[in-house]
């Protein structure tokens, strides 16, 4: 395969130099704020801009983009599935403490039983209707 570009390429590094999870929101001020808390990011200083973005100390990078016509996600619904969702890492001791705090920031329980599992996963939504879970990994 022909290089897109005359930069070297080497078979460890890739085209592209990140990859940014972006979420279409009515309110991307908020979501920002939303993720993060959870993230342990700065939240954006930035008020009234088509699209924010942040980075977790981790290095996870996530991008809001305002959508007025964005409606949430009617997941369970079998007439309209889950498309793609966030997975969140947590340890499987702090799984319960941060699921209090996903709730006190406003996110939404789908479905949070413990599944007994080697990896415990458990679906939220965000304050935009965004699916995401919990992983312990």
């Amino acid at each position: 395969m022909e290089p897109l570009s005359k930069k070297v390429t080497t078979e460890s590094t890739g085209l592209v130099e990140a990859a940014v999870l972006a979420l279409d929101c009515a309110e991307p001020e908020a979501l920002a704020e939303f993720y993060a808390r959870l993230l342990g990011a700065e939240p954006p200083t930035e008020r009234g801009t088509e699209r924010l973005e942040i980075t977790a100390p981790s290095g996870t990078r996530m991008a809001f983009r305002r959508d007025h016509g964005a409606a949430p996600n009617s997941w369970p619904r079998p007439d309209d599935s889950q498309q793609a969702h966030l997975e969140l890492l947590v340890s499987r001791e702090d799984m319960d403490a941060v699921e209090r705090q996903v709730i006190t920031l406003g996110g939404r329980p789908l479905d949070t039983k413990d599944n007994g599992g080697l990896h415990d996963t458990r679906l939220y939504s965000d304050p935009a209707g965004h699916t995401f879970s919990l992983r312990s990994g």
